[in-house]
């Protein structure tokens, strides 16, 4: 027996030292205490993964088709608005947490918060101290070919809060008709902060939707962030999920105009039934020529005209001259 126990160890296969993990690669999987992470750990690893903040705005690809109609929106109300050469570009869509987004803002900086009134939920877009003091300097007549002067370590007067939010209420009324293709939706502004604080609309661990747009008149300029909440758009979901192709979301509003006016001078066969019965199959096949079918119909009793299978009104039959008419009474219920 002590000889066979010392054939079986001698034979039990030893395990390689390269399938162990060392220390180091325990760290790197699962995270090493350090001063990066809230909670003491750095975030690498598993709790990278758990504890990451970038999330895949692909699956609302209609939403790249929203921005860009707003981006052109904005291009001509901003250049009305003021009656200066406005340049807008979109930098980049991104999904972050929305505690993300608000410890990226740089201060001092504008929040506007707003409301869609239909899906009952808010978003919010923020001003960038250059694009402040760009759109008061426009306005109010500043030179051209000179920077705007940024006065640090002061609050926003009242003339400049004005001013920023006739410009955001220009933005809004732009983005409600961007969304017009998909849905009617109106967004609504609601208040101006200045402390990010005062400014959450949403619990930090949601996601949200950034979309970074850079403004620019001739030398001066600046950055609008337009946010909006996954969960405001929660009601839209299934239409931003779908492909359109140009423009236009697939419409071409003048091939409908030309198909509505043609529909006009379409000729439709229409039938009238005056009496539908049951009858059997050996009845039938004892009819002959000058045999009677009694309807049972009565002269006031309304009749139904049909196009196709589709029953579309009813009347009473008459005659006028040598012709037999319908008086229409109603539209006729449809099967089913």
């Amino acid at each position: 027996m002590a000889e066979e126990e010392n054939k079986l160890n001698h034979e039990a296969p030893e395990i390689s030292d390269s399938k162990i993990l060392n220390q180091d690669e325990i760290d790197s999987l699962m995270g090493t205490p350090g001063e990066d992470g809230e909670d003491g750990r750095l975030k690498t690893g598993v709790r990278a993964i758990l504890n990451s903040s970038m999330v895949s705005y692909e699956r609302l690809p209609m939403l790249d088709i929203v921005y860009d109609r707003l981006i052109r929106m904005m291009a001509t109300s901003l250049r009305n608005f003021t009656q200066d050469n406005v340049e807008i570009s979109l930098d980049s869509i991104e999904s972050m947490r929305f505690g993300e987004y608000l410890d990226s803002l740089t201060l001092p900086t504008l929040l506007s918060v707003f409301k869609a009134e239909e899906w009952d939920n808010y978003g919010l877009i923020s001003v960038d101290s250059s694009l402040v003091y760009s759109i008061v300097d426009v306005l109010l007549g500043g030179r051209r070919g000179t920077a705007a002067m940024r006065i640090e370590g002061r609050p926003y007067t009242t003339i400049e809060l004005n001013l920023v939010r006739d410009m955001i209420e220009l933005v809004l009324s732009d983005l409600s008709a961007a969304f017009d293709p998909i849905t009617a939706v109106n967004f609504t502004y609601d208040r101006l902060e200045t402390n990010p604080r005062f400014a959450t609309i949403s619990r930090l661990s949601n996601t949200v939707i950034v979309a970074r747009l850079r403004i620019d008149m001739e030398d001066r300029g600046g950055r609008l962030d337009l946010m909006i909440p996954y969960a405001t758009l929660e009601p839209v979901r299934d239409l931003l999920l779908q492909m359109f192709m140009g423009e236009r979301y697939g419409r071409d509003t003048i091939w409908e105009n030309h198909l509505i006016e043609e529909l006009w001078n379409t000729d439709v066969e229409i039938k009238a039934i005056l009496k539908e019965t049951k009858v059997k199959l050996g009845e039938i096949s004892k009819w002959e020529q000058g045999s009677f079918l009694p309807l049972e119909i009565a002269p006031t009793e309304d009749i139904t005209m049909i196009c196709g299978d589709v029953p579309l009104i009813k009347g009473s039959m008459g005659r006028k001259g040598h012709h037999v008419v319908i008086k229409v009474k109603d539209k006729a219920e449809k099967n089913g």
